[in-house]
């Protein structure tokens, strides 16, 4: 049997990797001018910090997580999602008690068992911004525009969906009367959404079973119950998105499928994939529930594959070099290669025998945009031979001046 990858762990290459570094070095970039600090985290985390955090009623600890023992008997768990990871960090390394506010990305594989389709892996990598200590609603704004400014800096036409999930104060009222309604529609329901009903309801909002998405479109909205503050929270958020220009739709039923999330939640959709592809909200709370002091909080989390499905064109690499020495006179060519390397020139020396023509084709395969043609008559005289891949031309030039 051939060797392979693990159904859902997949290789990057070719037009791929430059597709996955186009999406993540625009990423960086916005992240950046908005100063936010790169932090890089542990793959693996105790189990129990995941299950405290996302929720033990959520598809992902009970269905997708990846969990296994060590030698020693502990739970450890691969991380399905950023943000756990750095709330643990934050915590841990009291990063709390050294400024006003914390502003930190990371960025790496996680891992979910999930059903692998396109743009959607078993190992799959993202880039996520979390902000710590900022409770209002400009920091929710911010955020939202480092979405758009990414997706807006890669071309890609999406739309941002908000809403508001409320607080500890007014979230029960509607839990309650979530709960009423889907307890009348319980016909209607799949099966596992027949089970969540009763322990966390706001997950049937987010279930993508056809039956439940079609019974919840009556369901009560969750802006209709929030209270003042988290009302004046939402309202704000939304004049300060129209003063930056930012377009958004408000979707009553958008919960996001990880419990730690208070009030303000939003995605950017793709409606050409009709998927997700960058999506946050608020914790205000999870800091303090995993040990830390009350500190109000919020984040995102890019999906790279997803976002490198959607980028219509990819620039070309700058022009490849490719070195073609011919007799003896190999010293003299690594030597031209090394000065064009020097130079910040991408370059290939050719370590194959054979004739002009077949390191010609040879060049051809490489996407060369020049080939530097190098025999004994070029060394002894100085220069180079360098021929145009795309046009055909070719000229002498002397070997100090071919950069």
């Amino acid at each position: 049997m051939a060797l392979q990858s693990v159904r859902g762990f997949h290789d990057i290459l070719g037009d791929d990797i430059l597709r996955f570094k186009k999406v993540s070095g625009t990423a960086r970039s916005v992240l950046k001018r908005h100063n936010f600090e790169e932090i890089v985290l542990p793959v693996v985390e105790y189990a129990e910090l995941f299950q405290r955090s996302i929720g033990e009623v959520t598809d992902i600890v009970q269905k997708e997580m990846f969990v296994f023992k060590d030698r020693k008997g502990r739970v450890l768990a691969l991380r399905p999602e950023g943000t756990a990871g750095t709330v643990r960090a934050f915590i841990q390394h009291k990063l709390y008690a050294k400024r006003p506010y914390t502003k930190l990305f990371y960025e790496g594989p996680m891992f979910r068992y999930e059903r692998p389709q396109a743009g959607r892996y078993r190992q799959f990598h993202q880039i996520g911004a979390e902000v710590f200590g900022v409770q209002e609603p400009t920091a929710d704004a911010e955020v939202i525009s480092v979405v758009y400014k990414i997706l807006n800096s890669l071309g890609i036409e999406a739309v941002i969906e908000i809403n508001s999930l409320g607080c500890k104060e007014c979230r029960p009222a509607y839990r309650q009367a979530l709960k009423e309604f889907l307890s009348t529609k319980e016909e209607n329901l799949c099966k596992d959404c027949v089970s969540r009903k009763e322990r966390n309801p706001l997950r049937v909002l987010d279930c993508k079973e056809k039956s439940c998405q079609m019974t919840v479109k009556d369901a009560p909205k969750t802006v209709d119950f929030l209270c003042d503050s988290c009302n004046e929270h939402f309202n704000k958020l939304k004049e300060l998105l129209t003063e930056l220009s930012i377009p958004y739709r408000e979707n009553s039923n958008l919960v996001r499928g990880l419990d730690y999330y208070t009030r303000t939640v939003f995605e950017a959709v793709a409606e050409s994939l009709d998927t997700t592809v960058i999506a946050g909200g608020r914790y205000d709370y999870l800091v303090e529930e995993l040990g830390g002091p009350p500190t109000p909080a919020l984040g995102f989390a890019v999906g790279i594959e997803r976002l490198s499905l959607l980028l219509k064109e990819i620039e070309e690499q700058e022009g490849l070099y490719i070195v073609i020495p011919f007799g003896n006179v190999q010293g003299y060519a690594l030597e031209v290669a090394e000065k064009l390397r020097n130079k910040g020139k991408r370059v290939e020396f050719s370590y194959r025998k054979g004739g002009l023509r077949k390191q010609l084709e040879f060049a051809d395969k490489l996407r060369a945009k020049f080939a530097v043609i190098i025999g004994e008559d070029e060394m002894r005289e100085g220069v180079v031979t360098l021929k145009d891949m795309e046009s055909g031309e070719q000229s002498k030039i002397k070997a100090d001046e071919i950069v």
